[in-house]
């Protein structure tokens, strides 16, 4: 039996972007690689100091400009975690998906998954007069060692 060959997230992302007519730029490229190399979801600012920290620094428009496009080719997710701030992941196909929890307090965001809240939703989206397509979840609270302190 062969294995069949899945390109990774940054790949396929590259091949999005040069069908749509962007050029691979050092700075897009850069920000591919490390975008797919997170866990979970990552602020501009972390994103800038990673590529900082890594040897590849891009200014801070440019990654907004990037990660715009990127979310507008549907290869991003924009996670709204609350006062204005956003943080960004890679939708990988094939995945499974998760939510995050987000410590209001130290600004920690940890993913998580439910299958119970995943078939609540399910439920829900069958009594509500739309076809859901996709969800987002956010928790807000005070992690373990906030609530502690």
């Amino acid at each position: 039996m062969t294995q069949e060959h899945t390109p990774s997230w940054a790949a396929r992302a590259q091949q999005v972007l040069a069908d749509s007519g962007h050029r691979t730029g050092q700075a897009r490229v850069a920000l591919v690689e490390l975008l797919d190399r997170q866990a979970c979801a990552r602020s501009v600012l972390e994103i800038e100091d990673a590529l900082r920290a890594s040897k590849r620094p891009i200014a801070r428009a440019s990654i907004y400009r990037i990660l715009d496009e990127l979310e507008r080719l549907r290869l991003v997710q924009k996670v709204q975690v609350g006062q204005d701030m956003a943080r960004y992941e890679p939708m990988r196909s094939g995945e499974e998906h998760h939510h995050h929890l987000v410590c209001d307090s130290c600004g920690t965001v940890t993913p998580f998954t439910d299958e119970g809240l995943e078939n609540a939703i399910r439920k829900l989206s069958s009594r509500v007069p739309m076809e859901v397509a996709e969800h987002e979840i956010v928790l807000h609270g005070a992690c373990q060692a906030c609530a502690a302190g």
